[in-house]
């Protein structure tokens, strides 16, 4: 991995606001704490909503307490968003202990949890546990509008950018075209990030790419403000087939509007998990896991980022394909989410 591509965000230092509320965490010792989130590029979602995700569980030593209207995150800690590939380089990062936990679309989640598809060939991440879920991804085929590609079979021969090879975008971009009966061979691949995708499809050197991120991904929507551009529909027959061959799939409209001048689109989508690894200690992962849901942090949530309002208590357990942990299962338990 390249250490140059990780980029730091510390909320704690740099935006934080106090946020009244009316609750105080134990005393996790008040030393300085640090905690990373491997997220991916700062032109997707999993990024900016990390932030948002740092903000609220940080509470660096020396502030005021919750209830005196300070911060109301885990006591000592300073939280921050690190840039990667996407989901597989962040699960290879939490596995080599370089960050402390990590957003991953739950397939890639499953399949490195049991060692299968993209992570045959490594042993299954066994530690690997979940938080949270936190909202729905959806699968972008994005075109020219003026292309005359109007589906993915018409992909065949094309140049399309699949994702970065650390990706989970490729993994899904894998998925939808062998399901419309297309190999990764059978197009002219390119492994491209997403911004440079938005800027090579602006200048026409490639016919399409994929991204896998919740709407509105800032790639694209920075993108349909320069050409006009389309999303690819899944064929009705084979959206349902693989939502049903694959539970963590299922539909999600992009709303009329969400990115200029493109009507509603129904695409696949796949949910969003924040994982981390069975070693953290189960205190500090009940205290993250409280932080996140402390009713102080719903209005950071809601004014960050359009999928902040998504995150839910209510759909923090939707999907989950992997062991919750310790800590963050104690805590569903007490709010009476898991019986």
């Amino acid at each position: 991995m390249r250490y140059r591509r990780l980029g730091f965000l510390l909320p704690a230092l740099a935006m934080l606001t106090s946020i009244p509320g009316g609750w105080s965490g134990p005393a996790l010792a008040q030393e300085q704490r640090f905690h990373r989130i491997a997220t991916g590029s700062t032109a997707g979602t999993y990024f900016p909503i990390a932030a948002l995700i740092a903000n609220a569980i940080s509470n660096p030593a020396g502030g005021r307490a919750c209830e005196e209207g300070g911060r109301c995150g885990v006591p000592g800690l300073i939280a921050a968003a690190v840039t990667s590939q996407g989901a597989v380089e962040n699960l290879s990062l939490l596995r080599r202990g370089m960050v402390e936990s990590a957003f991953v679309q739950a397939d890639v989640a499953l399949a490195a949890y049991r060692g299968r598809g993209r992570f045959k060939d490594t042993e299954p991440f066994g530690k690997l546990r979940l938080i949270t879920n936190l909202y729905p991804e959806s699968i972008h085929v994005v075109v020219r509008a003026d292309t005359g590609i109007r589906g993915i079979a018409g992909l065949r021969g094309k140049r399309v950018s699949l994702g970065l090879p650390e990706s989970g975008t490729l993994i899904e971009a894998q998925l939808v075209l062998e399901a419309h009966g297309l190999s990764e061979t059978a197009v002219q691949p390119e492994y491209w990030s997403p911004s440079r995708s938005a800027d090579q499809l602006a200048e026409g050197n490639i016919d399409a790419f994929f991204f896998v991120a919740g709407a509105p991904a800032g790639a694209i929507a920075g993108l349909a403000t320069r050409i006009a551009i389309d999303l690819l529909p899944i064929e009705p027959a084979v959206a349902l087939r693989l939502t049903e061959q694959h539970p963590y799939l299922s539909l999600t409209t992009i709303p009329d509007g969400t990115y200029a001048n493109l009507p509603a689109r129904v695409v696949l989508s796949v949910g969003a998990h924040w994982v981390t690894s069975a070693d953290l200690d189960a205190e500090f992962v009940y205290l993250l896991t409280r932080a996140l849901w402390h009713p102080a942090n719903r209005a950071l949530l809601d004014r960050g980022h359009p999928n902040g309002r998504l995150i839910r208590l209510e759909s923090a357990l939707d999907g989950a394909v992997i062991p919750l942990h310790e800590g963050a299962e104690r805590f569903y338990r007490e709010v009476g989410r898991l019986k």
